[in-house]
């Protein structure tokens, strides 16, 4: 007999690296001989993790999962080697109609008993009774699951590093354009905007290293121990042969609890998504308050045939900025159905109906960050407004920086009390920060005019805004050698 594995394993290669995206698994996985089918193509990643829930591809999953599920059976002699080659051979869905599933539907009323009623018609009559041989339905869908969120995972995690780049190039072209950095609201210190945009490329990286410690969840997280976790219909070698079959999937060993009641890592998998929704929720709203009228100092493309208002032609509104703020406020809300599904009756239950809700957030999350790259890749930055803004303290913004400049004599408490006084009355006056410090006996005494003017430049009081941005460049840089490769 032909060795269909090995026979398969060649054909199937591209399409199993595209399932799994990490190297690694696959090489593991193809060197036991696995095999899958190439999965639902797409050049865009939105579409590709649509795809990953589509109705075909999902029964493709299950189709790949009984047919590893019979080679790890066949190892230990739990059935047929031949079987479990007629089994393989026939895992595709061509063998599994749509249309053919949805009749069969109808009569029995189970989508497992209909999908495996109709391939079924394509097996020897020999290898049919081995077909999902002491398997459970919750198994081999929840299996199913776990390969479409690892697949969804390793997208996002590809979508993010995109971003990634893109913040990187953004935060190095703008090291020196000087903004106003704001607390509460208000005028703090200088800073630069590629300061502010590596706080981002930070807290994105923090997410792909919780997205890549979701993954390595959901590679441990096949799952074959039967209706109530006792692996009853499995046999006496049920541990070995999930394990096996584990491996088989390009998977790690599972995890050895029954974790159908507790769906703490479906949990985890889709708050992950929630928190990265809120990390992009919050550059986008930063983005968006950046473009009012009264401070403009970034702004959003439109083409200029795009109208803003039926009445009111001046207005150009943010959009894509708008659109992260909604997402980051309807993801979450899926996240919570997820999570509530950790509160389960006994061994198992599907109350909160948590697979369309992951389906949905998974989608979402990544038509997120197609919007997030696009909004990122396309902002333009106003380094002429923002050096108005700066001015619009006159000067004030740099009190700390001549505080500092007159605690060399004063001492740092009696000269924070000096500033603040002088500052007080020129706002009262209102009077501009320089000409404030000269009419002060003591600050001018201190400090003659051509200090004063030095001490209020505000490209000099950046502190270490360049060597921190390039600090976070070098630590992303080094830990995206880590990251699955897609």
């Amino acid at each position: 007999m032909r060795d269909v594995r090995k026979e398969m394993a060649s054909a199937s290669k591209l399409g199993f690296l595209l399932l799994f995206g990490s190297l690694a698994a696959a090489a593991t996985a193809l060197a036991s001989g696995a095999v899958f089918s190439e999965p639902i193509a797409h050049s865009d990643r939105r579409d590709a993790i649509e795809a990953v829930f589509d109705y075909d591809q999902t029964n493709q999953y299950v189709l790949d999962i009984e047919a590893a599920l019979a080679r790890a059976q066949a190892a230990y002699g739990a059935i047929p080697k031949a079987a479990a080659a007629e089994i393989t051979r026939k895992a595709h869905i061509r063998f599994a109609p749509l249309d053919e599933i949805a009749e069969e539907r109808k009569v029995v009323q189970h989508r497992m008993v209909a999908l495996l009623n109709v391939w079924r018609r394509s097996l020897d009559a020999s290898t049919r009774q081995y077909v999902h041989y002491g398997a459970t339905t919750v198994d081999v869908y929840d299996t199913a699951l776990t390969l479409q969120l690892r697949r969804s995972t390793v997208l996002l995690i590809g979508r993010l590093r995109e971003i990634e780049s893109v913040m990187i190039g953004l935060a190095r072209a703008n090291q020196d354009a000087v903004m106003p950095g704001r607390t509460l609201g208000q005028h703090a210190l200088p800073i630069t905007f590629g300061k502010k945009v590596s706080t981002w490329i930070g807290e994105n990286r923090r997410n792909i290293e919780r997205l890549k410690l979701v993954l390595a969840e959901l590679e441990q997280s096949a799952i074959l121990k039967g209706a109530v976790g006792t692996y009853a219909g499995l046999g006496e070698r049920a541990m070995d042969i999930e394990k096996s079959f584990a491996k088989e999937l390009g998977l790690r060993a599972p995890y050895p609890d029954d974790w159908h009641g507790s769906r703490d890592v479906y949990a985890n998998y889709a708050l992950t998504l929630a928190l990265i929704s809120k990390s992009f929720g919050h550059i986008g709203q930063e983005l968006f308050l950046l473009q009012i009228t009264d401070i403009g100092e970034t702004d959003e493309p439109r083409d200029t045939k795009s109208v803003s208002s039926s009445s009111m032609a001046q207005k150009i509104n943010p959009k894509k900025s708008e659109v992260l703020i909604q997402a980051s406020r309807t993801i979450p809300r899926l996240a919570e159905v997820v999570l509530d599904d950790v509160v389960n009756f006994f061994e198992r239950d599907n109350t909160s109906g948590p697979n369309s809700a992951l389906e949905e957030i998974s989608i979402k999350s990544g038509d997120n960050l197609k919007t997030a790259q696009e909004l990122l890749e396309q902002i333009e930055v106003n380094r002429d407004a923002m050096r108005k803004n700066l001015a619009r303290t006159n000067g004030f913004i740099m009190a700390q920086r001549v505080a500092f400049a007159l605690s060399a004599e004063l001492g740092k408490e009696e000269a924070d009390k000096l500033v603040h006084d002088i500052i007080h009355r020129a706002m009262q006056r209102n009077v501009a920060f320089r000409a404030a410090l000269l009419d002060d006996p003591t600050a001018s005494r201190l400090l003659p005019a051509a200090d004063i003017d030095k001490l209020l430049e505000v490209d000099g009081y950046l502190g270490l805004a360049r060597a921190s941005v390039e600090e976070v460049i070098r630590r992303v840089e080094i830990s995206r050698r880590s990251d699955p490769v897609d």
